[in-house]
């Protein structure tokens, strides 16, 4: 076998796996919007089938009317989500940012003793510290409040986000910042001027991991929020369609055909961003 001959023989092997592992990998998603489409007979029929053969946006009105759930319209539970979502990148990606600035730029006592708990507070699991948190936030009145939600969630994404920013703050060069100190730019417009663009790409990724841990969570949001149900966000909306005697195979695949949308939409967005921002940081030498 010639070079030329392996070369594509390993290219066509490659690119086969690929596709194979992308259907594998697409084909729930595709199963799951299919089935959002297809009226009740279809779905239990046993002769299944990929494509709907009759289509139906029947369980799309149940689940956005709120008739599926029995709790309410699926709009009051999205807008819940995404305020609770939204609030928490917007903090964790200041406080971020502000704390990756510190520990990457400034000298201070105990800042490796920082680092270092920074990452021991990441390996506890989140589950272990339900207890103590409702406790807590029971005193201070934020058990059955988005508030809470916004603080715990930004706390949990708080660690990584930190590490993460740290490393683009460190590969700035600092001879950017002291050249604009020379030419008489202050301290707030060497950071806004100067470092923030260069770091974006960073805050980008930062507020990815931000927006999947706050819109994804589901054990605090039952556990702070079970008693109020007007502020029930939409991880907790989706396992109302089970039980009651059975699963609404249905609507349960019309909602989360719903809840998915605005990752992708948070996605296709930050992604340009990020790819820009990567071209637009980088720096000559």
């Amino acid at each position: 076998m010639t070079g030329t001959a392996a070369k594509r023989l390993r290219a066509f092997s490659l690119n086969g796996t690929g596709v194979l592992v992308a259907l594998v990998t697409l084909f729930p998603i595709v199963w799951m919007v299919s089935t959002a489409f297809k009226p009740s007979q279809e779905i239990y029929s046993l002769t299944p089938s990929l494509l709907p053969a009759h289509p139906t946006l029947g369980n799309y009105r149940a689940v956005i009317s709120g008739q599926a759930s029995g709790i309410g319209s699926y709009w009051l539970f999205f807008f819940n989500s995404m305020k609770v979502t939204l609030a928490t990148v917007l903090l964790a990606s200041l406080l971020a940012l502000l704390a990756s600035v510190a520990v990457a730029r400034f000298r201070f006592r105990f800042r490796a003793s920082f680092l270092i708990m920074l990452l021991i507070v990441q390996m506890i699991p989140g589950q272990a510290l339900i207890i103590a948190l409702f406790l807590d936030f029971s005193r201070l009145d934020l058990t059955e409040t988005l508030l809470g939600l916004i603080i715990v969630y930004a706390a949990q994404a708080l660690p990584v986000s930190i590490w993460m920013l740290r490393n683009f703050v460190a590969t700035v060069p600092r001879e950017l910042e002291e050249a604009a100190a020379i030419d008489g730019a202050s301290a707030p417009k060497i950071f806004w001027r100067i470092l923030f663009p260069l770091v974006a790409p960073g805050l980008v990724a930062v507020s990815i991991f931000s927006f999947i841990t706050a819109y994804n969570e589901f054990i605090v949001a039952l556990t702070f929020l079970l008693q109020a149900q007007s502020q029930y966000t939409l991880p907790i909306y989706v396992t109302y369609f089970f039980g009651r005697g059975g699963a609404e195979w249905g609507p349960i695949m019309a909602a989360s055909t719903l809840y998915t949308i605005p990752v992708m939409i948070f996605f296709l967005i930050v992604r340009r961003r990020l790819v820009g921002g990567l071209v637009a940081g980088a720096v000559k030498g």
